[in-house]
């Protein structure tokens, strides 16, 4: 391969690399660690904050409108917002973007307050995406909790294996319902369950959402009842429930029904209040029947339909429910709360669909579907707490060792082989650079274990290049020139670097996939670093070597201090 190819090679590699590093820089470097905090904040505090800082910026604008003042820097978003909606409206734009012209194009106060929310929800969401695109901390360097749960009596008739997938599912949506950071949730041996999760955490509030049995139902609805109900409410709005959300007259509706809230996801992904329904006490099919749960497309219209199966006995009971109540609704109720209500159209036995819906409700039903009951009984094995600025003393600590380790070998090579360790400083670097660049492409996650996969790798590195660099000097002695001794350098020590190297790559191998937890970050950042060395010291090193051959035209190698 010519020089030329190798080096645009190691261009394309570089940027490719850059691109996969830039959320990690972006998210570590340049966000403020106070929009650090509110990004990796529960959804519920995000709402609080973006509704509080919008009402206060109104609050600001009108007294600026009021004033004559122009709009601050960091509400300029309004003027473009007051723009488009100008340009919509057909209407001619003022002579000067003032607080007063722009609050004049907004058509109500509420209109307004909803523009401000919305620029403060989309930048945040925006933050929480690029962490979840940057390398993320480990337990050991973050602090946080850590859980193992033991997994006792399959509670449905579930194959084992599937139910354990099904109580992971479960417990990814609870702990993401509840608004917790960015856990961490995987299968761990046969039996076992381990939950991390960074950052500040209740332990007792986490032992309740994780310990939780979960509640899904199929109910009628009382269409009627729900008709009564909904008359009597509009004529008694402040009358009709106590302080508990109890009903304070009964006698309006049936004693077999009773009164539900219907909830659907708000912009925030949060449960919100949209009315009332009335649906009978008796349960129709309860969720642990469910065997799996997915969206799919329409074959007439191409719209999406969650379908989701029941087992045997689910579907005798189902196929009795269904053929005495066509045309009737049915509610799914999680949790007291009603999150979707479809119509009975024909009696149904083990494979349901359900239509009627768009693309974000049937993910959000289907994830409901799935994830409402645990098909397993865990209990608690271990569980243990880490502070968090154990973990920042950790973080410090790893990179001082890191860095230490890093500048020892880059002093040892720069004094012990002159010039050539220049060479082998920026493979180094470059090593490193791409070490981190996979981490993060993969969102592999950086714990301790980790670190020290890295500063073994470093000394790995600077193995190969010893190798290269001590046949190279074996050359010299025999009188050959600059050419001819890294020609011959590099190619008497590529198979001595290779066998190392794929010896240490099984072995890395092995290590990731039987091993768990600290065994298994550091194996994985070892299988990284025996990668990325081998290409900075036969790929990149020789380049610029050649360069300087051919490009500078160098004619000797400063190897070595004994030979001239």
């Amino acid at each position: 391969m010519s020089k030329r190819y190798r080096f645009v090679i190691i261009l394309v590699t570089v940027a490719i690399c850059f691109v996969f590093l830039y959320p990690t820089l972006r998210w570590y470097f340049m966000v403020p660690k106070e929009s650090q905090t509110l990004a990796l904040s529960s959804r519920e505090q995000i709402k609080i904050y973006a509704s509080r800082e919008a009402q206060a910026n109104l609050q600001e604008l009108i007294d600026l409108a009021r004033s004559g003042e122009g709009v601050p820097e960091r509400l300029s978003f309004l003027i473009s917002s007051a723009k488009k909606l100008n340009k919509s409206a057909k209407q001619p734009d003022p002579p000067q973007w003032d607080a007063r012209a722009v609050l004049s194009v907004f058509s109500s106060r509420q209109e307004a307050l909803d523009a401000i929310e919305t620029k403060y929800r989309e930048d945040i969401f925006s933050l929480k995406e690029l962490q979840k695109n940057a390398v993320q901390l480990g337990l050991d360097l973050s602090g946080g909790l850590s859980i193992v749960l033991r997994v006792g009596r399959t509670i449905s008739d579930d194959d084992p294996d599937d139910a354990m997938n099904r109580a992971l599912e479960v417990l990814n949506s609870r702990i993401d319902r509840f608004g917790l950071t960015e856990p961490v949730i995987r299968r761990q041996g046969s039996d076992q369950i381990y939950v991390e999760i960074p950052g500040t955490a209740d332990p007792e509030r986490i032992n309740s959402i994780i310990m939780g049995k979960g509640g899904l139902a199929f109910h009628l609805v009382d269409r009627e009842a729900a008709a009564a109900f909904q008359s009597y409410y509009d004529a008694h709005p402040t009358t009709t429930f106590d302080g508990n959300g109890d009903l304070l007259d009964p006698s309006i509706i049936p004693s077999d029904v009773k009164v539900l809230g219907i909830y659907e996801k708000d912009r925030y992904g949060l449960d919100e209040f949209t009315g009332y329904t009335v649906i009978k006490k008796e349960v129709g099919l309860d969720g642990n029947h469910i065997k799996s749960a997915l969206v799919e497309r329409s074959n007439l219209d191409g719209r999406p339909e969650v379908t989701f199966l029941l087992d045997s006995e689910g579907g005798d009971i189902f196929y009795k429910l269904t053929s005495a109540n066509i045309d009737k609704p049915m509610a799914i109720v999680l949790d007291d709360r009603v999150k979707a209500q479809a119509t009975i159209q024909s009696a149904i036995r083990d494979s349901v669909r359900l239509t009627g819906f768009g693309a974000e409700e049937a993910n959000n039903i289907a994830l409901i579907l799935r994830t409402a009951a645990l098909p397993v009984e865990l209990e608690v094995a271990n569980q243990q707490t880490i502070g968090a600025s154990l973990g920042e003393d950790t973080i410090a600590q790893g990179l001082r060792a890191l860095l230490g380790g890093l500048a020892a070998v880059m002093v040892f090579m720069l004094f012990y082989y002159k010039v050539a360790g220049i060479n082998a400083v920026i493979a180094q670097l470059l090593n490193i650079y791409l070490m981190f660049s996979i981490l993060s492409a993969f969102n592999f996650t950086l714990t301790l274990p980790s670190i020290a996969g890295f500063i073994l790798t470093i000394g790995m590195a600077v193995d190969a290049n010893v190798i290269i660099f001590e046949r190279m000097k074996e050359e010299l002695r025999l009188g050959k020139g600059r050419k001819a001794s890294v020609d011959a350098g590099f190619d008497k020590a590529f198979w001595a670097i290779m066998d190392s190297n794929i010896t240490t790559f099984i072995a890395a191998l092995f290590l990731s996939q039987l091993g768990s937890g600290p065994i298994q970050g550091f194996a994985v950042s070892l299988a990284i670093g025996v990668f990325s060395s081998v290409f900075t010291a036969l790929f990149v090193s020789r380049l610029i070597f050649d360069f300087g051959t051919d490009v500078l035209g160098s004619k000797k190698v400063a190897v070595s201090w004994r030979i001239k």
